[in-house]
């Protein structure tokens, strides 16, 4: 059989264990009947399974890369990642959904996130060559064989032993630590390449790292029991590997599923790259509301002079087609985390969210669309009113901004110049 492209057959469930094509490496780790800890072959795992999503969501027509091809930039890179994003995603059943990232099957975490990293990739550096996604697949795979070396009797003799071993690999020889900025002062850590390149990361893609080698490993045949990663919701805390048979309900708030994971993944970016950083508001809606409403609705704390010369400057910004500055976030990337977030199925607030952002884009008709699908959505689910304070603050500015909306369209129509924004533009100023 040949060991660059023999498939195996792991169970009658439409799971395959792929032998991925690195021949240099398969001649360190030649193919035999049993797998050992010095010989272990090199395997991804592709579901061919799993029902697709609903068409409403896959089929929905977002406004970046159109937006950014009528300015004259080549998007091409990025539509064949978002995709490539799509086709992973699709594969998402509602088991899937919820479960554990450490056992996860249908979906290849390490590969989609790739995929994000690619598409943003090629959003802000306009390169003409894409992300080399397969090539940081293997470096994700040479972690997993590495391990092996680092594997001995000692780290047989107990489970825990085995999973410590496994962490000081990871976090002392490796030297992979948690970076405590999950901001744009230190973007790296909030993309899975910059994370393999950097060994800097957010929790999150930690989490995904270790979870990774788990799964080699279980393939492997290093590890016969089950694992769960305690994710920690600490700024400081490391993602830490334990036996599922000593979990304690404590534990389960620390569960990370595949839902889970991708959301966290994508509303760091959507955190870090919201184009409106300032404002006492929690909630990003409300801070880019108020800075349509061109007025500070905080002006009771001492600092509402700043955060309303920032809601400015960043207004000022937009209309001279400036899409990112330092410190206040990157319109491209807020937008593509935003429009992949609904492709995945998560809150209807991320159409609100896209919504404002279409706005202030001066791309109206989107936004008008995408805030009606959020309140369809929203009064299809049935929910009791809200009695949250900020919840109906942001209620109360969505329907503003239908109101504005559809006056424009009323009394401008869509297309006026005028209105709109050419952020999108080639301007390359940082203010």
């Amino acid at each position: 059989m040949n060991s660059a492209s023999s498939v195996l057959v792991a169970s009658s469930s439409f799971l395959y264990w792929i032998r991925k094509p690195s021949p240099f490496k398969f001649s360190k780790f030649p193919s035999t009947p049993s797998v050992t800890p010095s010989s272990p072959p090199c395997y991804r795992v592709v579901c061919r399974g799993g029902s697709p999503q609903p068409a409403s969501f896959t089929d929905l027509s977002f406004a970046l890369h159109d937006a950014l091809e009528s300015t004259g930039i080549d998007t091409s890179h990025a539509r064949e990642a978002r995709k490539s994003f799509v086709s992973q995603i699709k594969k998402l059943t509602d088991i899937e959904r919820e479960t554990s990232i450490c056992i996860n099957r249908c979906v290849d975490l390490g590969r989609t996130s790739l995929f994000i990293a690619a598409e943003d990739d090629s959003l802000v550096s306009h390169s003409s060559v894409p992300l080399p996604v397969d090539a940081f697949l293997e470096r994700l795979d040479d972690l997993s064989m590495g391990y092996c070396s680092h594997y001995n009797s000692a780290c047989r003799s107990s489970r825990e032993n085995f999973l410590e071993s496994l962490e000081k690999y990871l976090y002392v020889k490796k030297g992979f630590r948690r970076s405590t900025a999950n901001n744009q002062a230190e973007p790296q850590a909030l993309d899975l390449h910059s994370v393999l390149t950097h060994r800097s990361g957010s929790a999150v893609m930690l989490s995904l790292i270790h979870s990774e080698i788990l799964k080699m490993l279980r393939l492997w045949g290093l590890l016969d029991f089950d694992v769960e990663i305690f994710f920690p919701h600490d700024p400081h805390g490391l993602p830490r590997a334990y036996d599922k048979q000593k979990s304690k309900e404590s534990d389960q708030p620390h569960i990370m599923t595949v839902q889970m994971l991708l959301e966290e993944i994508l509303r760091n970016l959507k955190d870090a790259f919201w184009p409106f950083q300032r404002g006492a508001a929690d909630s990003l809606f409300l801070r880019a509301a108020n800075a349509a409403n061109r007025i500070d609705k905080f002006n009771g704390f001492e600092d509402s002079g700043y955060r309303l010369a920032s809601t400015k400057a960043a207004q000022r910004r937009l209309d001279r087609g400036v899409w990112t500055s330092v410190h206040f976030g990157d319109m491209r990337r807020a937008l593509s985390a935003c429009e992949r977030l609904i492709l995945l199925r998560t809150d209807p607030k991320e159409m609100r969210d896209y919504s404002i952002l279409l706005y202030h884009c001066g791309l109206y008709e989107q936004a008008l669309k995408f805030l009606k699908l959020y309140q369809d959505m929203k009064s299809s689910s049935a929910q009791n009113p809200s009695t949250d304070p900020v919840s109906n603050l942001e209620e109360d500015a969505v329907k503003k901004l239908i109101v504005r909306l559809n006056l424009i369209a009323m009394e401008e129509g869509w297309t006026r110049p005028g209105y709109v924004r050419n952020y999108l533009g080639n301007n390359s100023e940082p203010w």
